[in-house]
């Protein structure tokens, strides 16, 4: 939004700000702030920074935990949630002593591994396409303790809903898709989210109701520069769950909210552009796309389990990797092939345009470690030149569910669990050393974090083993 400080300085004045906000991601993926009166944000805020404690928030360890804030100038937007006039930026996070950039940030991981991109030769700029799908429930309530485990979604267009006095327009199970309204319920309230994202800086592609009948939206945005997907991300979820707030609503981007019905992702396409040239297009090639494209995908299926502890580090995540919910649970890449782990988009064939897909993630992830941990895995397999077919990878442009039981057997499973990708990242973590971007410290305290939470879910009494085994 800002060049420079004095440009920032007089729209705070002009548009009588009374606050100045600094966000920020914690290593988890969740946005933390501060916020100072705007008569605070001058030269001496960008020179000294606001200081926190990292430690508090994964970003460091306890006995080192000060860290520093410094707004980014280009990244502010007014925020129209707050009832005082409100300027919010997001910060780079340094170091309190030195003050140069914390190596463990994870909005400061993304922009270090594009510049590894760029040491390599292969390309300039990596860039991005985030697809947002999540729910706008009506209300949602849980409780848990030594003798209750419970929640409760409610959906005014939900099928259980149909019984009730109403207008009669809800959406049966998996009856979402492009859903027009008077069934669609929300479109109102999308359509506000991709306005305050767009005021925002954030280009909208569109937006629709996604197969989920109770509630699942998607929203897609325009190709992005690496570090802004990461902000475009966090973004669209702070948006989204400040408007349904408004409206009575509430927004959920958990990969798997409701049994039975579709899950949420947040699939990313994703090229690399070296000058003016898309280094993944072909016009000869499967797909139209490059050799270099190719063994991106070699790299990025190989090291797909390890990636998905970072991309779905959740136990929900599993819950949504399931057969039969257009959910990717096989290490595949295919042509407009919806179940495959990399899908090639048809209509993407042109030299700006060509890129792949990779459809396994979902919105738990922290979304800088997310691209970052993509990108790095596609560059080893460029350097290693993994080429896929020859890894097992395929194409395969068919309905690999319904072959035969024991020809399905030859197709490398991608992880049905958070433990089991936990523990490829362990086996695998090689590649994302590679030019200093992760460093062992932080991936070792994410693995121990991740597996705290899986222990936590898997030692605790499932409501539906009480149905199951009660009586025995």
């Amino acid at each position: 939004m800002f060049q420079t400080l004095d440009e920032a300085a007089a729209f705070i004045r002009h548009k009588s700000v009374a606050m100045v906000d600094l966000k920020f991601c914690d290593l988890w993926g969740r946005w933390r702030h501060v916020t100072l009166p705007a008569a605070r944000f001058g030269p001496a805020l960008m020179e000294t920074g606001v200081g926190f404690d990292g430690s508090s928030l994964g970003l460091t360890a306890v006995k080192s935990g000060d860290l520093v804030l410094v707004p980014e100038l280009g990244t502010a937007f007014l925020d129209p949630f707050w009832e005082a006039p409100t300027v919010s930026f997001l910060c780079a996070t340094l170091e309190a002593d030195t003050r140069v950039p914390y190596p463990h940030d994870p909005r400061t991981l993304a922009s270090r591994a594009e510049e590894y991109l760029r040491s390599t030769g292969i390309g300039d700029a990596s860039i991005w396409g985030p697809e947002f799908e999540f729910y706008l429930f009506d209300g949602v309530s849980y409780e848990n303790g030594m003798n209750v485990a419970a929640y409760r979604v409610e959906s005014r267009e939900a099928d259980w809903k149909s019984h009730e006095l109403g207008g009669g327009y809800t959406i049966p199970r998996h009856g979402g898709y492009h859903a027009i309204p008077p069934q669609d319920h929300l479109h109102d309230a999308r359509t506000r989210i991709c306005q305050h994202l767009e005021a925002m800086g954030v280009p909208i592609k569109y937006h629709h109701h996604e197969v989920g009948g109770p509630g699942q939206c998607e929203i897609e945005t325009r190709l992005l520069p690496m570090v802004r997907t990461g902000d475009a991300t966090l973004l669209a979820k702070y948006v989204a769950r400040m408007t349904a707030r408004e409206r009575g609503l509430t927004a959920t981007f958990m990969p798997k909210p409701l049994f039975g019905e579709a899950g949420s992702g947040l699939h990313f396409h994703q090229q690399i552009w070296k000058g003016d040239t898309n280094v993944f297009y072909d016009a000869q090639g499967y797909g139209c796309l490059s050799e270099t494209a190719r063994f991106y995908i070699g790299g990025l299926l190989a090291h797909g389990p390890a990636v998905m502890a970072i991309t779905n580090p959740s136990t929900n995540s599993y819950r949504r990797l399931v057969p039969g919910y257009e959910a990717p649970v096989s290490a595949i890449f295919s042509l407009g092939n919806r179940s495959a782990a990399i899908r090639i988009p048809k209509y993407a064939n042109k030299p700006e345009s060509a890129r792949l897909e990779f459809r396994p993630p979902d919105a738990t992830t922290n979304p800088y470690l997310a691209v970052a941990a993509q990108l790095m895995a596609g560059i080893d397999g460029i350097r290693r030149r993994l080429d896929p077919t020859t890894l097992g990878f395929g194409p395969y442009d068919e309905d690999v569910f319904s072959w035969p039981a024991e020809k399905r057997a030859g197709i490398k499973a991608l992880p049905t669990s958070l433990e089991q990708a936990l523990d490829a990242l362990e086996r695998d973590h090689d590649f994302l050393l590679e030019g200093g971007v992760f460093s062992r410290e932080m991936l070792q305290r994410w693995i121990t974090k991740k597996r705290a939470e899986e222990r936590a879910v898997r030692d605790r009494p499932h409501p539906f083993e009480i149905e199951l085994y009660y009586d025995l």
